[in-house]
């Protein structure tokens, strides 16, 4: 005797099938969310910066920063685990701008991805000085 499990004719719409979420989706989520808190200057140490600055140039690399520089991202069917790299404004408390990237980002991929998020890793490389350059300004040196 053949059981009906109703997976194929009945049950919501919704759950026939199975979604799947690939990394580099949640890595740009969790950039994102990230970049959105006040006090964070920008992610990735200052040589992935100083490279991903020197690739946006390339004609033919894509155009913008990169969402997923200075994020790495473990996921799996039900739970993600996310570290960042960050560098902060000069001034700020650091300790509240990484509760605040860790609302930030734990909000944003438990509601767009659907996964748990068990833990946010935030390693600051980098303090922004409020008189250094910003990676992309070059200045001239013949006007």
């Amino acid at each position: 005797m053949t059981e009906n499990t109703g997976a194929r004719y009945g049950g919501a719409p919704g759950a026939r099938g199975r979604t799947t979420i690939a990394d580099v989706v949640v890595e740009k989520i969790a950039g994102m969310a990230a970049r959105d808190v006040r006090g964070v200057y920008a992610l990735g140490s200052g040589f992935a910066r100083s490279m991903g600055s020197m690739r946006e140039r390339m004609p033919g690399a894509g155009s913008g920063k990169s969402a997923t520089r200075g994020v790495s991202v473990e996921v799996g069917e039900k739970q993600a685990a996310i570290d960042l790299e960050i560098v902060v404004d000069y001034g700020v408390s650091i300790t509240d701008v990484a509760g605040e990237v860790r609302e930030n980002v734990i909000s944003a991929v438990e509601r767009m991805a659907g996964r748990e998020v068990v833990e946010v890793n935030i390693m600051v490389s980098d303090v922004k000085l409020p008189d250094e350059e910003d990676e992309g300004e070059e200045r001239q040196r013949i006007q």
